[in-house]
């Protein structure tokens, strides 16, 4: 049995280091976007919302442990996760941002994790969300909250997509017909 707190420095360990990729990449230089569709937010909203309802407990539920597997495969699944986000990061360079959007200069990127999946940053965030999942979900909450992330993954998805259709076309088809979008071997 791992012990509360234990869980509780497992789960902020994981996302410190997760987060240290924003750090890196803000010291690095960023460019404005020259169009940015605000849709995508939606699904930002909602994925955090997902987020929030896996941290939703009451005190009893965050004095428990948890057995040892649950502890080892969300730290296993945050190690992934972590990798494949600072790598998708690394690749992205100055083109990331949080909003849906597009540089003047933007390049289709299909490096490193993006030859995986399409969207390895979202695909890393559903993985730190099972993590979470793991290391202190309950039920009901954890279904849930997988509901609302994929459902608002699949509007940045979307969004995201229909941006880099209009400025690659047919070399951005060919990309998403070979490659899926954040879930690797589903299309």
């Amino acid at each position: 049995m791992i012990s509360p707190v234990t869980r509780l420095v497992l789960l902020a360990v994981t996302w410190l280091v997760w987060f240290a990729a924003l750090v890196e990449l803000r010291k690095s230089r960023r460019k404005k976007a020259e169009k940015v569709d605000p849709r995508a937010r939606w699904g930002l909203v909602l994925e955090t919302a997902g987020y929030l309802i896996i941290c939703t407990h009451t005190p009893e539920e965050w004095a428990q442990g948890i057995a040892l597997w649950r502890a080892i495969a969300g730290c296993a699944v945050a190690l992934v996760s972590i990798v494949m986000f600072w790598n998708a990061v690394a690749s992205l360079g100055s083109q990331w941002r949080f909003d849906a959007g597009l540089n003047p200069d933007h390049e289709l990127v299909q490096s490193g994790a993006y030859r995986i999946v399409r969207h390895p940053i979202y695909a890393s965030m559903f993985g730190m969300l099972l993590s979470m999942a793991f290391l202190i979900g309950t039920m009901p909450g954890w279904p849930v909250a997988i509901v609302l992330f994929i459902v608002g993954t699949e509007i940045r998805v979307r969004v995201e997509d229909g941006l880099l259709r209009a400025r690659f076309g047919e070399r951005f088809l060919a990309w998403q017909k070979s490659t899926p979008a954040y879930l690797p071997y589903v299309r």
